[in-house]
């Protein structure tokens, strides 16, 4: 066990941290042929020390991390991706939920307890829609040490509304499994299992109970699902795709689990291709959107799920999201690339969508952006009138300080006519840091709408943490608090 300095004193030393580098700001060593970052954030107030529970924590600070892989971009190094990563991964979900009987967002990141720190921390926190504040999040399970952010936590609300993190696997760091000890309440939480579970998508149903889809390290990165009525009690895994390796995306709604995933010949870095597959039976048969009955695990990339073969045109595929249209249908948010380098030299990174129409997937570009790491996400909502619907897609395509680095500046797109045509609002402007992972709540309440972490992209810094509305309303989480507190709000570019 790890010996802990008193709390009173570690609160002070992170503050005194965070002022110093606030104030520093300006002063950072900026790499060559970046700009230099001009606004300065506001100055930390000097709290009052307070007492504190091994559990709690008083800021809202998100890890920073960085994969390496780094290449020179007009002199300087640019890493395949890092930066605030409090949100990541894009095939981790869901990160938030919204409860309507107690008007509450609850969302999970993977933090650190000082700004100067890189221990991981499995947090979660709460906004309460109805007072308008924040509450202290809480430290689920410190790393002892660790500070891979694939490691960070997925969320869910199970039975009797207890809430259930996923912490995820990765390398020697084991998937675990906690519930609250009291329905819809953060305060402490209990851990009922224990596997390897990377990537964890779990998904509840309230008829069916759990399904839970995460990746194995059985032959590359492969598929598999448990199942589980309590989330406690949980079924063998069993493997639905294994060739070459794969990430997925999916999504759960009105009884039907989809996922969305493409396939790594000769590893990661040439994943590609999209393929696509759901249950409407709680995983007891699995088609392809045609219908089609498909044999697990699929082992050949021919095969019926097969969406777009993007390997005959060379391209690469980073899925971002999956959700369902206003009648069932799914669709599909991703990016292509030529390369998986860091740098202009990659060639454009299109953001696309592909909709599955009744009879065929329609595929249509929305923007583009500078980094394959630049991850967003799609909401589709009902429209003003009886069978319209709003696309709506979050993500940092705007270029952010950290130019050709891990996100940017955080961009709201709108679709009324299923991606056909977009238009584009900044929801930030003139930021010290690059945004990254924003990321969607399931389901999602208009006032909490999206979610997402910010950080210098090339070097350590701190990390904190955002939401916006429907409306492209942007608040940013307290850096430091005492108890329930109001989210910042940050000025509309």
């Amino acid at each position: 066990m790890k010996k802990r300095l008193p709390f009173s004193v570690v609160l002070l030393a992170g503050l005194s941290w965070v002022s110093a580098q606030w104030m520093r700001i300006d002063d950072f060593e900026q790499p060559a042929g970046l700009p230099t970052p001009t606004p300065t954030p506001p100055p930390v107030p000097t709290p009052t020390p307070i007492p504190g529970t091994p559990t709690m924590n008083d800021s809202y600070i998100g890890i920073w991390y960085s994969i390496g892989q780094s290449q020179t971009v007009d002199g300087v190094k640019v890493p395949k991706y890092s930066g605030g990563l409090g949100t990541y991964p894009a095939n981790m979900m869901p990160m938030a939920t919204y409860v309507a009987s107690v008007n509450k967002t609850f969302f999970v990141y993977g933090g650190t307890t000082a700004p100067q720190n890189r221990d991981l921390q499995i947090m979660i926190g709460e906004y309460d829609h109805t007072a308008g504040t924040v509450s202290l999040p809480t430290v689920i399970r410190d790393s002892e040490g660790f500070s891979d952010a694939h490691a960070n936590p997925a969320v869910a609300i199970g039975p009797n509304g207890h809430i259930f993190v996923f912490s995820a696997t990765r390398h020697g760091f084991q998937g675990r499994i906690y519930r609250s000890d009291q329905p819809h309440d953060i305060s402490s939480f209990t851990q009922v299992f224990s596997r390897y579970m990377a990537y964890p998508q779990p998904w509840y149903d309230p008829d069916h109970g759990f399904i839970f889809l995460f990746t194995q390290y059985t032959g590359g990165r492969e598929l598999y699902y448990i199942t589980s009525a309590d989330g406690v009690t949980w079924t063998d895994p069993v493997q639905f795709a294994g060739f070459n390796g794969h990430y997925q995306s999916s999504m759960h709604r009105d009884g039907v689990t989809g996922t969305a995933f493409n396939f790594h010949p000769g590893g990661v870095d040439n994943r590609t291709n999209i393929y696509y597959m759901q249950t409407a039976d709680h995983a007891s048969t699995w088609t392809a959107i045609s219908g089609t009955a498909l044999t697990l695990p699929l082992e050949n990339k021919a095969n019926p799920a097969l969406v777009h073969d993007y390997q005959a045109e060379d391209k690469l595929v980073y899925i971002h999201d999956t959700n369902f249209d206003t009648q069932g249908r799914p669709v599909i948010l991703y990016l292509t690339s030529d390369d998986h380098r860091a740098g202009p030299g990659s060639g454009t990174r299109q953001w696309k969508t592909a909709a599955w129409n009744g009879t065929s997937w329609e595929r249509r570009n929305l923007g583009t952006s500078q980094a394959n790491y630049d991850v967003g996400c799609l909401h589709i909502d009902a429209g003003p009138n009886p069978g319209e619907e709003v696309w709506r897609v979050t993500g940092p395509t705007g270029t952010g300080p950290q130019e050709w680095g891990t996100g940017g500046e955080m961009v709201m797109w709108i679709s009324n006519d299923r991606g056909a045509t977009w238009a584009s609002t900044a929801l930030t402007a003139e930021s010290i840091y690059n945004h990254t992972y924003a990321r969607r709540p399931v389901p999602a309440h208009p006032d909490f709408y999206v979610y997402w972490a910010d950080g210098h992209a090339l070097q350590q810094s701190v990390s904190r943490l955002y939401f916006a509305s429907q409306q492209g309303a942007v608040s940013r989480l307290p850096v430091l608090m005492q108890g329930a507190t109001a989210p910042e709000a940050v000025p509309t570019p």
